[in-house]
């Protein structure tokens, strides 16, 4: 699945870059974690980097405390929202292996506050190491 330095699927957070319509990179650290050769992270739908994928679906990665300080190089790659439901209930047991009660209790206090069923996923895949490691730009 993956021919790159790290492993997403082994990092606690990688920051995820998604870009402005003005190309300026936004660095966001989240969870991810893989199911079928695609890797997938969450966010509340009306979040930025949701909004700024729906107008480019160009993306970069990198390793990161979350804080999101980076402990690792860029990797480039494509990503798009995920509508369909059978494929959204597949990649959440992924999720719960990986982090645990830590993702027990995100979903008790999602349900709880009435924002569980307003997740939007974000499936990507990685295409090609950063030639240069280089960060992408900062707003």
């Amino acid at each position: 699945m993956n021919e790159h330095k790290f492993d997403p699927a082994k990092e606690i957070y990688i920051n995820l870059a998604t870009y402005r319509k003005t190309g300026v990179s936004v660095n966001t650290p989240v969870w991810v974690a893989a199911h079928e050769g695609s890797y997938y992270v969450f966010s509340e739908s009306k979040a930025g980097k949701v909004k700024r994928l729906r107008n480019n679906t160009n993306i970069k990665i990198a390793p990161c405390d979350v804080r999101g300080k980076i402990h690792g190089e860029w990797i480039e790659g494509q990503a798009r929202l995920v509508e369909d439901q059978t494929e959204i209930d597949a990649m959440y047991p992924a999720f719960t292996k990986k982090y645990g009660i830590q993702m027990r209790l995100a979903n008790f206090f999602s349900h709880l506050m009435g924002r569980f069923n307003t997740r939007t996923i974000i499936a990507f895949t990685l295409t090609a190491q950063s030639p240069t490691g280089a960060e992408p730009t900062k707003p």
